[in-house]
């Protein structure tokens, strides 16, 4: 699975996930007690999560979706997107 992030230091950045579920937040555990990227987002494909995308910590809800949206990451892996919201 693909890990993308909106906003923050590591906007537009993107990383490989291992694993079949994505955490909540990114990284799990930092240990600092910072501020974490949160999952905002999924993409599936084929009944399995092709990427997940993170908002940086005090980024609201919609504007994730609007980026996300934005940057058809949907069609870039043909996959469905899917919110999630805690």
């Amino acid at each position: 699975m693909r890990a993308l992030f909106v906003g923050g230091l590591v906007d537009n950045s993107e990383l490989d996930m291992d694993g079949a579920e994505p955490p909540l937040h990114y990284p799990e555990n930092t240990g600092a007690g910072r501020p974490r990227y949160r999952l905002h987002q999924i993409g599936l494909r084929d009944g399995e999560i092709a990427y997940a995308v993170y908002g940086a910590p005090d980024l609201p809800d919609n504007e994730v979706e609007r980026v996300a949206k934005e940057r058809d990451y949907s069609r870039r892996f043909s996959a469905q997107p899917k919110s999630v919201f805690q």
